[in-house]
C-alpha cells in the first residue's frame, strides 16, 4: 500500500510504493511548480523521510500535472526574502540545503521532466543522478536576466550535468536549451517519446529498486567521492564497498546465480 506525506502546506509531496520506489513532487502546478522559501527547505526534510525512514531504494523526482517541472524559485518572494546580500545569504542556504540534498541522497535520485526547467528547478535536476525528460522539456538558468548570482553549489552541478562549454552558455546568455540539445551534451540520459516519461522513470526506477540496496548504495557513494576527491568520501564509500561482502544480499546474490533464478535482496 503507499504511504503518503506532504511538506510545506502541500507544496512538496512525497510517496512510497510497494516495490521500494519512492516520489518527490513539486507540488505547485498552478505557479508551474515555482518553489517557495518554504518547500525550499522542506525539500531535506522529505528526501530524509523516504530515504531513512521509508528506506526507499530509489526516488523519481518530478513536477505535478502534465505540464512543467518547475519554473524554480518563486520570484515574488524576492522582494522581501532576496532583496539584498544579507537576506540572500538566507535564503539560499534553503536553495543549498535542498540542492545538497538531492545530491548527497544515499540511494539514486531520478529527475524526469517535462515542460519549463528553469533556474532552481533546473538546479535540483542537475543535483539528481539521472535525468529524462521528454521533447517539451527546456532548460534555462534566468539568473543574468534578473541581475543575481546563481549559487556557487548549483554550478557545480550545472557543470557536471551540462558540462563546461553548455554551462558558460546557459549561465552567460540565459538562452534557452530544448530538449534535443540536451539529450546531446549528456544533460539526459533518455528523451522519452510522447506520453512515455511516466513510463520510462517507472521502469528506469523499478530495475534500481530490483539492485542489491547496499552495492547501489556503495556505487553512490563511490561516484561522489570520486567527483569530490575528499578523503572523507573515499573512506565512506570504502567502508560501503567493504560492508556488503558481509550482507545477506551477497549471500543470496551468489546463491541465486549457482541456482540460475533472480535473487531476492532484502538490502541487508
Amino acid at each position: 500500500m503507499d504511504v503518503n506525506i506532504s511538506f510545506a502546506e502541500g507544496g512538496i509531496a512525497a510517496a512510497v510504493t510497494g516495490n521500494g520506489i519512492g516520489r518527490l513532487t513539486i507540488n505547485r502546478p498552478e505557479k508551474r511548480n515555482a518553489l517557495t522559501d518554504a518547500m525550499w527547505r522542506a525539500v531535506p526534510d522529505a528526501i530524509g523521510w523516504l530515504a531513512e525512514d521509508q528506506h526507499v531504494r530509489v526516488i523519481i523526482l518530478t513536477g505535478a500535472g502534465d505540464r512543467d517541472f518547475s519554473a524554480g524559485a518563486d520570484i515574488s518572494e524576492f522582494e522581501t526574502l532576496r532583496k539584498d546580500a544579507a537576506t540572500a545569504r538566507d535564503y539560499e542556504a534553503g536553495n543549498s540545503a535542498a540542492f545538497a540534498a538531492v545530491r548527497n541522497c544515499p540511494v539514486p535520485v531520478i529527475a524526469a521532466m517535462r515542460g519549463i526547467c528553469f533556474g532552481g528547478g533546473f538546479g535540483l535536476a542537475a543535483a539528481s543522478d539521472i535525468r529524462l525528460a521528454d521533447a517539451t522539456a527546456r532548460f534555462a538558468i534566468p539568473a543574468a536576466r534578473l541581475g543575481l548570482a546563481y549559487p556557487l553549489d548549483a554550478v557545480q552541478d550545472l557543470i557536471r550535468a551540462l558540462g563546461d562549454q553548455q554551462a558558460r552558455h546557459a549561465l552567460y546568455s540565459t538562452r534557452e536549451i530544448s530538449a534535443d540539445e540536451a539529450l546531446a551534451c549528456g544533460c539526459l540520459m533518455k528523451l522519452c517519446g510522447p506520453g512515455q516519461l511516466e513510463a520510462e522513470a517507472l521502469d528506469l526506477a523499478a530495475s534500481i529498486a530490483a539492485a542489491a540496496p547496499l552495492s547501489v548504495r556503495a556505487s553512490k557513494a563511490a561516484i561522489s567521492a570520486v567527483r569530490s576527491s575528499a578523503r572523507q568520501d573515499y573512506d565512506h564509500a570504502a567502508m560501503l564497498a567493504a560492508s556488503t561482502f558481509n550482507s545477506a544480499d551477497y549471500a543470496e546474490g551468489r546463491r541465486a546465480f549457482m541456482e540460475k533464478r533472480k535473487p531476492v535482496f532484502n538490502g541487508r
